[in-house]
Order: C-alpha cells, then structure tokens, then sequence
C-alpha cells in the first residue's frame, strides 16, 4: 500500500516539477518574455497551496484511493493538453491549473491522510518517506523530460509523459491503494502502542479543533508563514529557475537539468532523514535549524562557477528542499 502511493507521489511530483524544463523552448518557440511564463509557475504554485484544505477535505471524506485517481486523471489532461498550446492562455490553463490541480491532489494534504489513517506511530517517518518520494519524482521524471525535449522537442516530450502516467500510473493507483486498513482486515500501524514524539502530545478526537479555530491560534499563523517561504524558495524561485538561469550562464541543457537530479536525489535523503529526527527528537528544533541551513546554501548559488559547483550547490540545498514537510505537517497536526 505504502509502496503504491509512494509511485504515485514519483510519478505527480515529477510532472510538477517540469516547468522549469519548457521555459526556454516555450521562449525560443512563441517570443514569450520570461515574466509572461513565471505567471503560469506563481498561478501553479498558488493553486498548490489553496487546493490543500479542499484536498485534505476530500480525502478524509471521500478517502486517499478516489483523491489519487481523480488527481492523476486531471495531472494527465493537464499534461497532454500542455502539448498542443497555442497561445500564452493555454499554459496558464494547462500547466497553471489543471497540472496544479491534479498534483496538489496527489501531494501532501492527501500523504498526511495516507499516514493518519494507516500508522499511529512512526509518522513523522511515514511523512518522510512519502517526502522522499516526491523527491525521486524529481530525481527521474525532470531529466527524463529535458532529455525527451532535447532529442524529440517540447511537444513531444510533454504527450509522452501524460500518455505513460495514464498507461502506467493511474491504473497501479486505482488496483493497489486502499482507503484504509480495515479494507484488508488490518490494524494501523503501532494501533495500541504509539508514543507520543518528544515534546508532541496528540489531542483525543473529541477535543479536535476546526481549521477556523485552528486559525485563531497565533503558532497556527507562524507555520503558514515559514512553510510560504519554503514553497517559495523551493518551488517558486530554485524548482522553476534554475535550469534556463543555468542555461543562461553557459551551462549545458542536460547540466541543468542533472543538478536538478541531484537536488532530487539529497532531497530523499534528506526529508527520510528528517521525519526520523522528528519522531525522535521533536520538530521545533530541527525545523528552526532547516531553515538556517536554507538561507546559507541559497548564498553558495551566488559563488557557482562550473559543473561541479552547480551539482554541490543542488546537493546542499536538496538535504533541505522539503526537510521542512515532517516538522510542518506533524507540529500543525498535532
């Protein structure tokens, strides 16, 4: 099951990620200026965040295995429809609602459900490895687009990736990932005999609280803003730029796009890492060191010169590109 949902979440995390590969064919092909397109990344990264309430919604009511199928079906139309724009209108539809849409479906709002409902201990884990493997999503599915692009064009690099999402991932999504574990007859995971991570004591069911009381709690407003500035700098500035700003400075198309790799692959290691941190020594502490470590890799970018110090610099900043997420979403579960 875990495993199922961790294909899904390479497979809709990795064709979030592409953008940043069609900025300058996009440029080269229609004339569009590169503030012109950043619009279509700012409205995805937007969507991103406001379609996670409503997907956490969806998920509790409806459960992971609907959520999953519905978002992959809305990630492959979004896709495939990227590869017949026209007009500087079709990204913004294609690229900048639907593939936000159908990846915030299949990403962290619907990973935390995944975790509450299958394991009552181990989460911070759980979350990490899902983590990881939005990470990996990163890792192969943005070099496997820049080399399509490259050996075939845009067009065809973007029809191929939505066609094998529906040929290969939906279908797994839809025959292996199951609501719950009393589908199968089974516990949660630790049911029983979860203890609580150092410094966090869940709150019994009935003392839950809604998202507009949550709302009234000022540490509640402090998560929103530190989580916005990893989104930004992650997502937004780095995720989208980084491979035409490199292409820009001499470096090759494939370059690029393997720091991005690299970046995938620390990624991994870093967010398993992190949710065993946080089950094991808390998440305030951690979560203020990610943070700093951030703000020091993103100045090395400004001291990049050659291959080498291009991939260290995606090494340094993948161990703590979404490092953030088992601290953010177990702290705001909690």
């Amino acid at each position: 099951m875990l495993g199922a949902v961790m294909l899904v979440m390479i497979a809709a995390s990795g064709l979030r990620n592409v953008f940043g590969v069609f900025i300058k064919p996009l440029e080269a092909d229609f004339h569009w200026d590169r503030a012109a397109l950043s619009g279509a990344a700012a409205l995805s990264l937007f969507l991103l965040g406001a379609v996670g309430p409503f997907v956490g919604r969806l998920a509790d009511r409806w459960g992971p295995r609907r959520v999953l199928a519905l978002a992959l079906l809305v990630l492959g139309t979004g896709t495939i429809l990227s590869s017949y724009v026209q007009s500087l209108w079709h990204v913004y539809v294609a690229s900048g609602i639907l593939m936000a849409v159908g990846a915030g479906g299949a990403g962290l709002a619907t990973a935390a459900s995944v975790a509450a409902r299958w394991f009552e201990s181990h989460r911070g884990l759980v979350i990490g490895l899902l983590g990881g493997a939005m990470s990996a999503g990163q890792l192969v599915v943005v070099p496997l687009a820049m080399g399509l692009t490259v050996s075939y064009g845009w067009r065809q690099s973007y029809f191929w990736l939505g066609v094998a999402l529906f040929a290969l991932i939906l279908p797994l999504s839809i025959w292996l990932v199951r609501d719950g574990p009393g589908e199968k007859g089974l516990k949660p995971y630790g049911a029983g005999h979860a203890v609580p991570s150092p410094g966090m004591i869940s709150l019994p069911a009935e003392r839950r609280v809604s998202l507009t009381e949550a709302a009234q709690v000022p540490a509640f407003w402090l998560l929103v803003a530190t989580f916005f500035v990893c989104g930004y700098t992650s997502n937004g500035l780095v995720l989208t730029h980084l491979i035409p700003h490199s292409m820009e400075h001499g470096f090759s198309e494939m370059a690029a796009a393997q720091a991005l790799g690299v970046m995938g692959a620390m990624n991994i290691l870093g967010t398993v890492a992190s949710g065993w941190i946080c089950d094991r020594f808390g998440r305030k502490g951690p979560l203020a060191f990610y943070y700093f470590f951030r703000g020091l890799s993103l100045l090395f970018l400004l001291y990049v010169w050659n291959v080498p110090s291009l991939h260290l610099f995606a090494a340094l900043f993948g161990l703590n590109y979404i490092s953030t997420v088992p601290p953010t979403t177990t702290l705001t579960a909690n």
